[in-house]
């Protein structure tokens, strides 16, 4: 690997960035190793690295001389498939949907053997309900992680209440006995005020972040944090713009799942629920193996949608379950070295022209950060699109769309369920329980089934879910998704 990187890693932007991705770029980079806030050893001269790619990469000519001195670009790493529910689409008077499965996977040769290190920054909530079994537990298991970190990981760890506290700064090989006496100490105290760990954490991260790295914050709560929802949504839309990763574990049943799961989306990660504080230490270990075993992070689609068409629904299928939110700009999340990143789109139709042919669906591009290739980012068009025809097409869907379909729909009928209770339709939230108790049971998940039903019957008597029946059934049905189920997460 070359001890200068080529400008545009430099910025971590791929070779045919826009001027206008070049100069968010540079202001992003430029922040972060700015002197006054870097002091660490060869800072000064990487900013100074930095300002030379912008004034070579901003000036056309000068970028033009520079990329023809460049070897030709390698393919990208990232090998992408693409299946259809439907081989072409139907003249119809009225509306139409069709499925995409997207599948992104590593390509072998490129991942052997390249593990990128760590920038994580584990953010605890230390407020007074953490106390007892919850803490011990948690502390335990920091302790472990620090034990595990490989040399070059860099890791840190921010306590969080009603104010934040740095435990244990952002560093390389924390010495074991003295880190592990400061996360000793920590002891519950104060309310939960969620912006005020992940600004601390996210600082912590921004400090080291290196587009060479898995820059993430992971962080953990067992509360509801208030009149700050928004500020925290907005801080995580920041932190996805510069390449960090946000992951949120919840604790317990008194923690709002709805939010966590908005926090993690926005940065390609995701929400887990912890059922039993025993379970705190399996789980949070499977996040950092999770980061560890991660290929490309911060995969990015960005799209534009033919003027008849609407994303409805989008959803991602693995490493990590979980919803996505259907915008022109979705975090996908991570690929793996040995798992791929499947997402699942819906896509529904206007009525189609009678002259049409031909529809295309979308047009889209998918930015990858690839943390130990040259360049790091690679950014490639993805196009959909399908023919239209006058009978309907007799060709069944791929097996893999049908086989995501079918666990899907478990997953959303709890969805349709907890809508219709916010709603008022207390009956029809019953009978979506009902019919995905049903299917449950036929699938053998008799102990799910069972809290289903019992939710059904909660809602037929108080007109409400408990707050631990619907995150059991929520992460419950998610997790029947994945290729395995963790142990642990659903009781």
């Amino acid at each position: 690997m070359p001890s200068v990187p080529d400008h545009y890693s430099l910025l971590g932007i791929p070779r045919n960035a826009t001027q206008a991705e070049i100069k968010k770029a540079y202001f992003e980079a430029a922040q972060r190793s700015h002197p006054d806030k870097q002091s660490g050893p060869g800072q000064t001269e990487r900013f100074l690295q930095i300002q030379q790619a912008y004034e070579v990469l901003s000036d056309k000519n000068k970028r033009a001389r520079y990329d023809s001195t460049l070897p030709p670009e390698p393919p990208p790493p990232i090998k992408t498939e693409i299946l259809y529910s439907r081989h072409s689409l139907v003249h119809l008077d009225d509306a139409q949907m069709i499925y995409v499965l997207l599948e992104f996977s590593a390509d072998k040769a490129a991942s052997q053997n390249k593990t990128a290190p760590l920038n994580v920054c584990l953010v605890i909530d230390r407020s007074t309900s953490m106390q007892g079994q919850k803490m011990d537990v948690l502390k335990a298991t920091a302790i472990r992680l620090l034990r595990e970190l490989r040399p070059n990981d860099l890791f840190g760890l921010v306590t969080f209440s009603d104010r934040a506290e740095v435990v244990l700064p952002i560093q390389y090989g924390h010495e074991n006995l003295k880190s592990e006496s400061r996360v000793q100490m920590i002891q519950p105290s104060g309310s939960t005020e969620i912006l005020s760990g992940l600004q601390a954490g996210l600082a912590e991260v921004r400090q080291s972040f290196d587009p060479s790295r898995i820059n993430h914050i992971v962080m953990l709560t067992d509360g509801h944090t208030y009149g700050d929802e928004q500020a925290c949504l907005d801080l995580a839309r920041e932190a996805a713009e510069q390449g960090i990763g946000i992951s949120a574990l919840g604790i317990g049943s008194d923690w709002n799942d709805t939010f966590l799961d908005a926090l993690a989306n926005r940065t390609g990660g995701n929400s887990i629920y912890i059922s039993k504080p025993e379970d705190i230490q399996t789980l949070l270990s499977q996040k950092f193996q999770h980061l560890s075993r991660t290929f490309a992070e911060d995969v990015n689609l960005e799209l534009s949608l033919n003027k008849d068409v609407s994303l409805t629904y989008a959803f991602r299928l693995q490493p990590e379950a979980g919803p996505l939110p259907p915008e022109n700009s979705i975090q996908l999340g991570a690929i793996l070295r040995d798992a791929p990143l499947r997402v699942l789109l819906e896509f529904t139709l206007k009525p189609l022209g009678k002259k049409a042919d031909h529809v295309r669906i979308m047009d889209g591009r998918v930015k990858t950060n690839v943390p130990q290739e040259i360049p790091p980012v690679y950014s490639t068009p993805l196009v959909l699109s399908r023919s239209v025809t006058l009978k309907s097409d007799s060709e069944p869907p791929p097996q893999q769309i049908v086989q995501a379909m079918s666990r899907l729909s478990l997953y959303r009928m709890q969805e349709k369920a907890r809508k219709a209770v916010n709603e008022g339709q207390y009956d029809k939230a019953s009978r979506h329980l009902t019919y995905l108790a049903t299917h449950l049971l036929a699938q053998g998940e008799r102990s799910l089934a069972k809290t289903v039903l019992l939710e059904a019957d909660q809602i037929q008597r108080n007109h409400t879910l408990s707050e631990a029946g619907q995150k059991t059934i929520k992460y419950g049905t998610r997790a029947l998704l994945m290729p395995g189920q963790v142990e642990g997460q659903n009781p």
